[in-house]
């Protein structure tokens, strides 16, 4: 089988298991855009996620739709709960995966029969939250229909609360889902982020709630936030 690995790495790092299996595994930078006629070449491209989800989601996103070569993500297991059907991968690959684990799923993939998300899936419905619409794929925001005027990582922080209402996350969770693991500023940056994204909301600013000793989190009710 003919593989394409996006990782910033060793493929050998990412997804140990592959050494120990006869396919062919070709790599490719994942910050480089591939065209849907260069992936053609292959029968499954293999995306790791494993030390920069941010650069895999965007690698699954320019992918997604014109690419007809099924896709599996590989990431580690506390990375699993950002992963969203709009990345529209075929599978989800453990670093821990087998030998035996990872042939079968490369055949269920190249096969198209995951049961899971496919290329074809649709791309789903903006996010909609207390009257707060996110449309990723216009990179629009509004509250109440009014439109707000984000920068793109104000778009992108508020974006990843919304898509995870209710759940609260530290600052080192926000740096390493919105900025990327390979930021090198400290904490400081999603409180002014925050700060500013709590000022365009206006009267709406208390939707982004903090949690004293945690961190930040989206539609929480007011009892549960200890302060703004």
């Amino acid at each position: 089988m003919q593989l394409l690995c996006l990782t910033g790495s060793d493929p050998a790092a990412a997804l140990p298991g592959l050494d120990l299996l006869p396919h062919e595994v070709h790599r490719s930078p994942l910050d480089v855009r591939l065209t849907a006629s260069a992936a053609a070449r292959f029968d499954v491209l293999l995306i790791d996620g494993t030390l920069d989800i941010r650069g895999a989601r965007t690698a699954c996103l320019e992918l997604a739709g014109d690419c007809p070569v099924p896709r599996v993500l590989l990431c580690s297991e506390t990375m699993l709960a950002v992963v969203a059907p709009e990345w529209q991968i075929a599978d989800v690959m453990l670093p821990t995966a087998s030998p035996a684990e990872i042939e079968l799923r490369l055949k269920l993939a190249a096969a198209g029969a995951v049961s899971g998300l496919t290329a074809n899936s649709p791309v789903p419905a903006a996010v909609s939250v207390a009257g707060v619409v996110i449309d990723e794929g216009n990179f629009t925001a509004r509250v109440h229909d009014r439109i707000l005027d984000l920068t793109y990582k104000e778009f992108e922080l508020l974006h990843f609360l919304t898509s995870n209402s209710g759940r609260v996350f530290t600052r080192e969770q926000l740096l390493s889902e919105v900025w990327g693991m390979d930021y090198y500023g400290g904490t400081r940056t999603v409180d002014v982020h925050v700060r500013r994204l709590r000022a365009k909301l206006g009267e709406q600013e208390g939707l982004i709630g903090t949690v004293r000793g945690v961190g930040y989190g989206f539609a929480r009710s007011p009892e549960e936030s200890s302060e703004r």
